[in-house]
């Protein structure tokens, strides 16, 4: 690579570390390992220009930052869930709203589908199901699906099976996204299908009311675990001036970061599904609470803080 290209794909993310301090002691790392690979890359290919010679310098000052800062702080635990997992959201923010546009993109396929196929129901959904809930819906009670096994052991296999497609959705990184893609499109068209299923039988409201009790959580956080595997695959795809080996790492440990904070929200979920859902004769007021709340959380967690934080730290 050109020196002049060298300069020009990192020349403002070096005067950015010069005019704006790192937010914390990992920001801090994760700079001085950028610095220091562009210092071993300048130094390999430009070893007596100016650019290096800078570099060189800039790096010795974040080497005395990182080391008079080397003790690990008390707060490490509040430090990931109040700063570095928001960061990492917002670093990351286009990739994740890609995301969540393909899957809405799915669902809106899962339903067209439904609706002009008959047969695309149960083909998504599985004959037992469905004719289960046919069943259920002649006797006056149509999401009486989650109230036939016992609360605790519904709850450990609907948490154990969401972490585990979480962990499908993330892992599918690695095969450039393909299998990510294939593990969001299969849940959005079968979310899609389902809910035209209930419209078609006039239930469209009372479905809502029932099934978003557990689904506002377990939905968001699939979406968010695909899009930890987007983010690995476009490391992968996409390194950038790093290797692709140390570019995949970055992108990994981001997105399993990711990953691992959605583990309460799939224990949180899996106990409103377990628990909670199965009780259809709840107020509406009950449902509406749940519901919002759940929603706030993701939204205000997810999209509201990031911003806001990242604003506050500009």
């Amino acid at each position: 690579m050109r020196e002049t290209v060298f300069l020009r794909l990192n020349e403002s993310r070096w005067h950015g570390y010069e005019a704006q301090p790192p937010t914390g002691p990992d920001e801090l790392a994760r700079r001085y390992v950028e610095l220091t690979d562009d210092l071993a890359y300048a130094r390999t290919f430009y070893p007596d220009s100016a650019t290096t010679a800078y570099l060189n310098a800039l790096t010795g000052k974040l080497h005395q930052s990182l080391y008079k800062n080397k003790k690990q702080e008390h707060g490490r635990f509040a430090d990931f869930w109040l700063r570095e997992l928001p960061f990492i959201v917002i670093r990351h923010h286009r990739i994740l709203l890609t995301t969540l546009a393909f899957f809405l993109l799915a669902c809106f396929i899962g339903a067209l589908s439904a609706a002009y196929d008959d047969t695309f129901v149960r083909l998504v959904l599985g004959d037992d199901y469905v004719n289960r809930t046919l069943a259920n819906i002649e006797k006056g009670d149509p999401m009486a699906v989650y109230k036939g096994t016992d609360e605790s052991l519904m709850f450990l296999q609907i948490t154990l099976n969401n972490v585990r497609v979480a962990l499908y959705a993330f892992a599918g990184g690695i095969t450039a996204g393909l299998f990510t893609v294939f593990v969001l499109f299969r849940n959005g068209l079968m979310l899609g299908a389902f809910q035209l299923f209930f419209y078609q039988k006039s239930l469209l409201l009372p479905s809502v009311l029932t099934i978003w009790i557990h689904g506002t959580l377990e939905i968001s956080a699939i979406v968010l675990a695909g899009g930890a595997g987007a983010i690995m695959a476009q490391s992968l795809l996409f390194p950038g001036t790093y290797s692709r080996l140390d570019s995949l790492r970055r992108g990994a440990r981001d997105g399993m970061k990711l990953v691992l904070a959605l583990v309460p929200v799939f224990i949180v979920a899996g106990f409103l599904e377990g628990f909670v859902t199965r009780h259809t004769e709840m107020p509406l007021y009950a449902s509406l609470s749940i519901i919002g709340t759940s929603a706030a959380l993701i939204l205000g967690y997810f999209v509201a803080y990031p911003w806001w934080l990242a604003r506050r730290a500009t």
